[in-house]
């Protein structure tokens, strides 16, 4: 892959990967799977833990919600171990989801995923303090709905993740 490759549809490529929140209570950590074509987090998992389950499950919400075609989708991660574990791969391998690892130093890397953290962070978490897990669990939950419903992007026409996918849908459709 090059790094000008745009998806001319979704379902075609995504993307993913983990970012940390602190808490009180310990660290959290945020696993999503973002549709690389609309922008849109298609599936998340928030656990206080890094094991495999946490990239897994940000996955397969992904897959549940979308039903991509076998054999049609990329995912793209970086080469964390829970990307490379076994369990992840016969997931991606199950569903006929072709695997893309970025090298170091790579132009097709994560930088939509990264993207997406760092407006999570600066827009909504930047000194926050969450006394518990669930507390800033429900705190990125309702900001990733926000997301994709009414963040606008300039990549996207300044359109929202799902009013720009609605309208590759619909193309005769506008905003009222």
């Amino acid at each position: 892959m090059n790094c000008n490759f745009t998806p001319a549809a979704p379902n075609q490529a995504w993307s993913g990967d983990i970012t940390y929140i602190a808490t009180e209570e310990g660290w959290s950590f945020l696993a999503v799977a973002i549709d690389l074509f609309c922008r849109k987090v298609v599936g998340w998992s928030m656990r206080p833990d890094l094991r495999r389950r946490l990239v897994i499950d940000a996955l397969e919400m992904g897959l549940f919600q979308r039903h991509p075609r076998k054999g049609e989708l990329i995912f793209h991660s970086d080469h964390g171990s829970q990307y490379a574990s076994e369990d992840f791969r016969q997931v991606l391998e199950k569903h006929g989801i072709l695997a893309s690892m970025s090298r170091k130093g790579n132009c097709w890397d994560n930088a939509v995923t990264e993207t997406l953290f760092g407006s999570l962070k600066v827009e909504r978490l930047h000194g926050e303090r969450f006394e518990t897990i669930r507390q800033a669990k429900d705190t990125v939950l309702a900001w990733l709905l926000w997301y994709n419903r009414q963040r606008m992007h300039s990549t996207l026409n300044y359109l929202s993740p799902a009013e720009f996918e609605s309208r590759w849908e619909n193309p005769g459709t506008q905003a009222a």
